[in-house]
């Protein structure tokens, strides 16, 4: 329904008012001063003043796009209902739509992609149960197993909170305190730190997940998404920056041009399953995020394939808005015991309350596909009330109102039994895998390795440094001492210095050179 003489490219504001004068504020005469009831402006400007919600604290730069999820139905040879009564894994041929988030974890909306850090792999499932979502990283391990300590990471590879400048000594100070890291740091120090773009990087969800069969039987899951046609591309530290000196956008320019030409990235997604026990066999906890489970044991079983074929009509509504948690399951998924999965479960919605608002549910970007009826009510930027009647906003009821759905299967009811303590779990092993990396590393990928760590340790002061090495060397001795020699080099600076963005070198030199080289010009 239009007005007298609107068309449906007639400018209006919210309220649906016409514009009919869009350059020009109300003012006492052509110089002014203006008004207070400049009521268009006050609504174009009081908009435009929250343009941007809360930047996400991690995973801020980010693109992503649409697809599809085609279901194998079977795990490696065997029928997937086996494992899982999940009904979009169930029928061969069967697709559901998604939505895939990638990122650079640490750094802010408008960071250079080329950065060393972690991509996030985040992919929203429409199913026809409700979403899920599976929320990870290009890497298959990470920094921490206890989520008590996320926040402190966090911080520490954050700008410091006085100069605002990423400093690699804060990261090494937390990290050389941290041996549990040591496996991460491995892979992000070594190429793997810095994917050539989002397409030709893997996909972890990096945490322990449990499948739930008809029964109620519980399996461990591990998932992986691997580029089956693209293939994966690393960068060296030298290659990154000369590619963020010509362009600091290139992976999302990357990935919009590939879909708009046709060419598709697709994914594979595999699991790793794991029978649901303590497994002492192994010389590592499986609950453990920053151990790999080994192939030959837990191999890669191909559970279907992921299309991305369709960009974003609007950045701000689909990429920058979509929210995801790790404890939006559907029917025959489930959580493990893993710590730092259940802490991530409670943040991430919790972050997306307080980021987009309360009925951030309601956008369409994270709105299910299907039917949703609640007894929610109210909340920041309620768009619509999710039930048939109205008046009965409880359960249960006898006059109307919503009623309990029916259990699909066999409950899944696992037994839980213990003390409360605050412990590390039993099987730490926080070197052993670290240095089967670093020895399957080929030569040219150890060069790098090391040499990233020592540029970056080189403005460490010198007790981080040896405590560095210290522990580079439990993970393998040739590792430890390439490192120790690099630094030797290198020297140290007892007071420290800032170090700037994890993995540049010459920092120092970077702000001297556009000193001297900087050409000088008489004001104006």
């Amino acid at each position: 329904m239009n007005g007298e003489h609107e068309t449906e490219n007639t400018l209006t504001n919210r309220q649906g008012h016409p514009v009919t004068d869009n350059q020009n504020v109300r003012t006492v005469g052509r110089r002014g001063p203006t008004t207070l009831e400049n009521y268009d402006f006050l609504e174009k400007i009081t908009h435009f003043d929250r343009e941007r919600v809360p930047e996400r604290v991690v995973h801020a730069r980010g693109t992503g796009a649409h697809g599809y999820f085609e279901a194998y139905g079977k795990v490696g040879e065997e029928p997937v209902s086996t494992y899982t009564r999940a009904k979009l894994f169930q029928q061969s041929g069967k697709r559901t739509p998604v939505f895939v988030r990638f990122s650079t974890v640490t750094h802010g909306t408008h960071s250079p992609e080329t950065l060393r850090d972690p991509r996030g792999f985040a992919v929203k499932f429409y199913t026809e149960d409700g979403n899920w979502d599976l929320v990870g990283n290009n890497l298959k391990i990470f920094f921490i197993r206890d989520p008590l300590k996320f926040p402190d990471l966090i911080h520490a590879f954050k700008p410091d909170p006085v100069t605002n400048i990423q400093d690699s000594e804060r990261i090494f100070d937390f990290i050389s305190n941290s041996p549990e890291a040591m496996h991460m740091i491995t892979f992000l120090f070594s190429p793997w730190g810095i994917p050539a773009n989002y397409r030709q990087m893997q996909g972890s969800g990096v945490n322990t997940y449990k499948w739930v069969n008809q029964e109620g039987k519980a399996v461990l899951i591990k998932y992986h998404w691997e580029p089956i046609k693209q293939g994966i591309k690393n960068l060296t530290q030298k290659e990154a920056e000369e590619i963020q000196g010509k362009n600091f956008n290139h992976a999302t320019q990357d990935l919009y041009e590939a879909i708009e030409r046709g060419d598709y990235p697709e994914w594979e997604l595999c699991v790793q399953i794991m029978s649901d026990d303590e497994h002492p066999e192994l010389d590592f906890d499986p609950l453990d995020p920053t151990k790999l489970w080994p192939e030959d044991t837990f191999p890669f079983l191909p559970v279907g394939k992921m299309v991305l074929n369709k960009n974003p009509e609007n950045y701000f509504a689909e990429v920058e808005q979509v929210s995801f948690g790790t404890g939006v399951l559907v029917d025959g998924l489930d959580f493990s015991d893993d710590k730092l999965l259940q802490g991530r479960t409670f943040s991430y919605s919790d972050t997306q309350r307080y980021r987009v608002g309360a009925n951030y549910l309601q956008l369409p970007i994270n709105a299910p596909k299907k039917h949703v009826a609640t007894n929610q009510e109210g909340g920041q930027m309620l768009y619509k009330v999710d039930r048939e009647d109205p008046h009965i906003n409880y359960e249960p009821s006898t006059i109307g109102g919503l009623k309990e759905a029916k259990q699909p299967g066999t409950e899944y009811t696992p037994h839980i039994e213990g003390n409360l303590v605050r412990q590390k779990i039993d099987r730490t092993n926080d070197f052993k895998q670290a240095g089967e990396r670093y020895r399957l590393l080929e030569d040219w990928e150890k060069e790098e390795l090391v040499s990233n760590l020592v540029g970056a340790l080189g403005s460490c002061r010198k007790v981080i440094q040896d405590k560095m090495v210290q522990l580079l060397t439990k993970c393998d001795e040739e590792y430890g001492h390439r490192v120790a020699e690099g630094l030797k080099k290198t020297g140290s600076d007892e007071k420290g210095h800032i170090g700037g963005p994890i993995g540049a070198t010459q920092t120092d030199e970077a702000v001297e050179k556009a000193e001297q080289e900087g050409h000088s010009a008489d004001p104006y």
